[in-house]
């Protein structure tokens, strides 16, 4: 039975999944009103024993339920365009993380030094974990990100189509086979942030976690000095 803590969004961890919590609260305090409104008036003429003709037949009701609703509309269009665009807008970014699907698999590189990075990324099996650890969601090497300063991601894939999807940041990107996405972030705060690939890829799709960690900007150089140094 799911508690009262997963019945909402996962925590906000940039300011993209924050905005789209504050947009789906304003779309559904506008759905309740709608709702309730209808209710109400389905409720009133069945138990009415008959509809006023003056309300039947009202040229100005007709023009009131036409006129409304596009009004409500757009209520509803103005900040979901404004999201959006605040998607789809990639400021300069610090770091370039490149991710790569595969059939069953994340690769990442970081391409923006002289000796480019990379990694593959597994599932740990089930018979590996460590106590704490989630289960279908660790991987054996993490892609590693600096919290605070905007992050690019670079998203494709060799074989068939995924997704790389982490819904604490509020990003989901098609991996496509010879096409490159990309897509921007920006971590609020260090920590972990877990997400899994989103398109069904074949038998394996359940078994190619993402695991993201967000550390500071000293320790990633130092982590990634180190991983430099192991790839020599």
């Amino acid at each position: 039975m799911a508690r009262y803590s997963q019945l909402g969004f996962v925590d906000a961890a940039s300011p993209l999944m924050e905005q789209m919590i504050f947009f789906h609260d304003h779309a559904m305090v506008v759905l309740l009103l709608i709702i309730n409104f209808v209710l109400y008036m389905m409720i009133y003429f069945t138990v009415q024993k008959f509809i006023c003709r003056t309300i039947y037949e009202s040229q100005f009701t007709e023009f009131i339920w036409t006129v409304v609703p596009a009004i409500i509309l757009v209520f509803l269009a103005l900040p979901s365009l404004r999201l959006l665009y605040m998607l789809d807008e990639i400021g300069d970014s610090a770091l370039t993380l490149k991710c790569i699907g595969h059939q069953w698999y994340w690769s990442y590189e970081y391409s923006d030094y002289s000796n480019e990075i990379s990694f593959d990324s597994y599932m740990i099996p089930t018979d590996d974990l460590e106590p704490g650890d989630f289960r279908l969601l660790e991987v054996d090497n993490r892609a590693v990100v600096p919290y605070g300063c905007n992050i690019r991601v670079l998203v494709t894939s060799e074989d068939v189509i995924h997704s790389w999807s982490v819904p604490s940041l509020g990003i989901k990107v098609d991996a496509i086979p010879g096409r490159l996405n990309q897509m921007g972030f920006y971590l609020n705060y260090p920590g972990i942030f877990y997400g899994q690939c989103s398109e069904i890829c074949g038998a394996n799709h359940s078994f190619m976690p993402i695991c993201l960690e967000g550390v500071d900007t000293k320790s990633f150089t130092a982590w990634l000095n180190t991983l430099e140094a192991y790839q020599k």
